[in-house]
């Protein structure tokens, strides 16, 4: 087979390869699986926590609403504790904490992002929101 015959017979399926791969590298709001995926978060958000039986342990975490809330110190005082949208602000997946990094980290591509949500590592361009949190007695609020 001369060589102009056999890269003309490689293109089809060259192609198709590179199609799949593009489609798959793309960014798609379709596969985000929270509120506020790739954006702002969850908007008039609510709810209570019991901490009683809940977030005992620094370090342990909850989500809730679209909302991932983390205790980052001891004692029931907001200032132990952080409430972000849980949906990475690049393309919605779901963050999880590091306690020994003290950050957000997605799985996806590597996002990070401090206690207060701020963009610490791309490719998010956009901080986490971040939610109020009030504490009376042992119940904690979570709102914004």
């Amino acid at each position: 087979m001369e060589r102009r015959a056999f890269l003309g017979s490689l293109t089809g399926p060259v192609v198709a390869v590179c199609a799949v791969c593009m489609g798959a590298c793309s960014k798609s709001s379709s596969t985000s699986a929270t509120p506020g995926a790739g954006g702002t978060g969850p908007v008039n958000v609510n709810f209570t926590v019991d901490l009683n039986s809940n977030l005992t342990t620094i370090g342990s975490s909850m989500v809730q609403s679209g909302v991932i809330i983390v205790r980052l110190a001891a004692g029931n005082t907001p200032g132990s504790f952080t409430a972000v949208q849980v949906a990475c602000t690049h393309e919605g997946t779901s963050i999880n904490f590091n306690q020994a990094a003290n950050k957000f980290i997605c799985p996806n591509h590597g996002s990070t992002f401090s206690t207060t949500g701020a963009v610490t590592l791309g490719p998010a361009g956009s901080s986490l929101k971040a939610y109020n949190i009030t504490i009376n007695g042992s119940v904690m609020t979570i709102s914004g």
